[in-house]
């Protein structure tokens, strides 16, 4: 064989090889992606958006940003845009899981996966997986975190802000922080505490209030304060009154916890502890830092964002099979405390 065959064949196999390997798979002008977002109305959304955004682009993928604002048939016209443009892949952040379901398969009849962020959808969708923090876990460590905090001996006096009612994130939250304060104040197993916590939820909504006796834990109320500052002011307004002697507030965001604040200062009410089930708003985290607030579970944008980045690239660049990913993909979970705070503060919103 003449030399310079040879040296065209070693070469081509090197140039395989590389390809192969990775080394250029970092980067590829030619992918296309789309984030099918409900809402930029929101730090946390804009967070989410602006994640995926920077994490795509520094790839070198082209790709849009399309808002529902909150609307499920936006939502479903912005599917069908993405899809008409031939993009490669679909970042979903649904405003409704059913509806969703349909705009999901048509993309997966044109071989365009689907990553839910964030929030899930309806049975039947034919998605990738959906990405987001685990709930029930968040609570958990939040609540195991607090009570260990505090002697077994003083009663738990609290208050609870939900979000709204039929909400699944809502329900895994608080009953998340059940679960870790039943946990930590009576020895119980993790599975047993899990038990009793959901029994303190069936007393919640059979008498709107609950007790766990063994653990010296007492819900006084709950409030339903649709996730926003306003909605937990009004609600803790009316739950104050009713529990003077309250010595904490639990809620199922930081939002409605910063509503809880300013109803306890205005009621002239001092010494009560601040807890949230599960977000990661940095104004949560200074007030941490200040000794006001004392944990959120970490429901990080950003780190939702890095996780559907990395396995839109394992799929997109690297080969990977989109169908062979678990239906729910978790980021890990943590209780956000005066002890951690500076690890998690670049993950805020």
């Amino acid at each position: 064989m003449k030399k310079g065959y040879s040296r065209i064949i070693i070469l081509s196999i090197v140039a395989i090889l590389i390809c192969t390997s990775g080394v250029f798979a970092q980067t590829d002008s030619n992918i296309k992606v789309g984030f099918a977002i409900r809402t930029l109305d929101s730090p946390y959304y804009v967070a989410l958006g602006d994640a995926i955004k920077a994490g795509c682009e520094e790839l070198g993928w082209e790709v849009s940003v399309l808002d529902a604002n909150t609307d499920s048939e936006k939502e479903a016209q912005n599917m069908d845009a993405l899809v008409a443009q031939g993009v490669d892949l679909i970042f979903l952040d649904s405003v409704i899981p059913d509806p969703a379901v349909a705009a999901i398969n048509k993309a997966a009849e044109n071989n365009i996966g689907v990553i839910n962020l964030d929030s899930g959808v309806g049975e039947g969708a034919k998605d990738i997986t959906t990405i987001y923090s685990n709930n029930e876990q968040n609570g958990r460590l939040v609540g195991l975190a607090y009570a260990n905090s505090i002697d077994k001996n003083d009663p738990i006096k609290a208050i609870l802000l939900s979000g709204n009612k039929g909400s699944i994130a809502g329900e895994q939250r608080r009953t998340g922080l059940f679960c870790g304060i039943i946990e930590a104040r009576t020895g119980l197993s993790e599975a047993d505490a899990w038990i009793a916590a959901k029994d303190m939820e069936k007393q919640l909504v059979e008498n709107g209030k609950a007790e766990n006796t063994e653990a010296n834990f007492v819900i006084g109320g709950q409030g339903w304060g649709a996730w926003t500052r306003e909605g937990g002011l009004e609600a803790a307004e009316d739950l104050i009154t009713a529990n003077q002697d309250l010595t904490c507030v639990l809620a199922e965001n930081d939002q409605m916890n910063f509503g809880a604040m300013i109803a306890l200062e205005n009621a002239g009410i001092e010494n009560v502890d601040i807890l949230s089930a599960a977000d990661g708003a940095k104004q949560a985290y200074d007030l941490i830092k200040e000794g006001k607030y004392f944990a959120t579970g970490e429901n990080s944008p950003v780190k939702i964002a890095e996780k559907g980045i990395e396995i839109a690239k394992a799929i997109l660049i690297d080969g990977a099979d989109m169908w062979s990913y678990p239906d729910i993909t978790f980021t890990e979970a943590f209780a956000v405390t005066i002890d951690n705070v500076d690890e998690h503060y670049d993950f805020g919103f």
